[in-house]
């Protein structure tokens, strides 16, 4: 007893000096975020470039905040923009940032060898003007760009080898300090920066592979981006706080229409309204305000909030409608058989972002209406081949943007989903920019999949940023990213 006594004494101790001793306090207003690793900070895999180079303009809430850009207009058709640029933006080598650096950037990113961004094209009207054109140009508030005068005689076959990327000169808020290769980038504030001081002075990258919770809790980093899985391992400790991204999509099972099991719209709603997704949702540590929707909704849409309700969960109504469409229980095996065939399936699930936990769950839920689900767990690009048409039900993400509508649903599917007027509907939003002709458009799409419920949408697929509590001006949803929004965080002693 004496010895358990002084072991309990011993460990109270040690959590208190922990608490006092917190290693993220002693970095005052420098801050450190978990990166995987060196190719982190290559275009278009993270959002670290918004730290030292300017994209045009931001998205807040949905609506466009200029950044190199001061000032647009754009065409009737949405589709043509002419933006009219800063002109006190230096690159922070003293060269001055103009229409020239945003036209190589564009016709860079869609070059072929690099095709990040395809079919964007820029002419330049003046050294402070551009004009962009595009079929879908919401993109542009992704893009950064880059400096003409030092990348013009590079070769775009190496774009992912420039050694430019490790050892930047950018526009941004922050400037390029150092790079220790597998192990940090450091940035501190740039003094050539047109915007406000930020009030964060430094910022360093830190690579630490697949061990960003390790170095979380032990107060290394201050930021880190990971599995949502991990949410109430983190939110244990009061240290913490877990911020979710803008909703852009979901996980979803897919059934496939044209099955026996599944061409019933019946049967599909049926397994919609027998899944708990509020319960799920609690069950992945879901925020509370987590949508979830029968319906893709635009990226407009989703940034606003504006997410129609789903159907609920009903396990009664669904036994009655299988009953109805004939699937009934006649051996009291436990599961529904119709014409002498048994209900059952096999669904091939994601072996990532909390689906193999959630075909756990709706395993349960089917089983309950007599329904007897199987699963195979697959990696995510042995996912995208079988959502060409080999599955009876698979359990993948289910993306907002109308290319994935186009996949999945449009006239070339392969998932069996067929019905002219969606055909329609998707063929007039793949052809539209007009952000309102889009939100109306996609209300149309969302009352037949509604009504036809060809997948089930489980749970909002986003990622989670895990922050330290005294890093302040984080938000959900809108303001998730720590990278993009950086300039407007601030740190501070949150001890008290």
């Amino acid at each position: 007893m004496r010895r358990s006594l002084c072991l309990g004494i011993a460990s109270l101790f040690t959590v208190a000096c922990g608490r006092g001793e917190d290693p993220a306090y002693a970095r005052g207003s420098t801050v450190v975020i978990a990166a995987r690793d060196d190719r982190d900070v290559l275009p278009d895999v993270n959002d670290f470039d918004f730290l030292f180079f300017l994209p045009l303009a931001t998205r807040d809430k949905g609506e466009l905040e200029g950044r190199l850009a001061k000032s647009w207009e754009h065409s009737p058709d949405f589709k043509e923009w002419t933006y009219h640029l800063r002109t006190d933006v230096r690159w922070q080598d003293g060269v001055p940032t103009t229409a020239h650096d945003v036209k190589f950037t564009l016709d860079l990113l869609g070059h072929p060898d690099v095709a990040i961004y395809p079919g964007m094209f820029a002419t330049v009207v003046d050294d402070s003007t551009v004009t962009i054109r595009a079929e879908k140009p919401h993109y542009i508030s992704d893009i950064v760009y880059y400096p003409r005068h030092l990348l013009k005689e590079l070769h775009p076959k190496q774009f992912k080898e420039w050694e430019f990327w490790f050892r930047p000169v950018g526009n941004g808020p922050y400037r390029f300090v150092r790079y220790v290769p597998q192990t940090l980038m450091e940035f501190e504030t740039s003094p050539d920066y047109f915007g406000a001081k930020p009030r964060i002075d430094r910022v360093i990258l830190k690579f630490v592979g697949d061990a960003w919770l390790t170095e979380l809790l032990a107060g290394n980093v201050d930021i880190a981006f990971g599995s949502r899985a991990q949410i109430s391992r983190v939110t244990r400790d009061p240290r913490f706080r877990v911020y979710h991204g803008v909703p852009f999509g979901a996980l979803a099972i897919y059934w496939r229409t044209d099955h026996p099991l599944f061409r019933d719209p019946r049967v599909r709603r049926a397994l919609t309204l027998a899944t708990d997704r509020p319960e799920l949702a609690r069950r992945l540590n879901l925020p509370p305000e987590a949508p979830i929707t029968d319906a893709p909704r635009t990226w407009q849409q989703a940034r606003r909030g504006e997410f129609s309700a789903a159907f609920p969960y009903d396990p009664d109504e669904a036994r009655r409608l299988l009953d109805v469409a004939g699937w009934i229980d006649g051996d009291g095996d436990g599961v529904r058989e119709h014409a002498g065939r048994p209900f059952r399936f096999t669904a091939k699930v994601w072996n990532d972002r909390g689906a193999p936990e959630l075909a756990i769950y709706v395993q349960e839920y089917l089983r309950q209406v007599g329904v007897q689900m199987e699963v195979v767990l697959l990696e995510e690009a042995l996912m995208w081949k079988n959502l060409r048409g080999n599955y009876e039900a698979l359990l993948f993400r289910h993306n907002t943007g109308p290319e994935a509508q186009v996949r999945s649903f449009g006239r070339d599917n392969q998932t069996g989903y067929r019905n002219p007027a969606a055909f329609d509907i998707i063929d007039r939003i793949g052809a539209t920019a007009d952000p309102d002709e889009e939100d109306r458009l996609y209300g149309e799409f969302a009352e037949i999949i509604r009504a036809e419920l060809p997948l089930t949408r489980l749970v909002w697929s986003t990622g989670a940023t895990y922050a330290h509590r005294r890093v302040r001006g984080l938000n959900t949803p809108s303001r998730a990213s720590a990278a993009t929004y950086m300039e407007e965080l601030w740190v501070e002693d949150a001890r008290q």
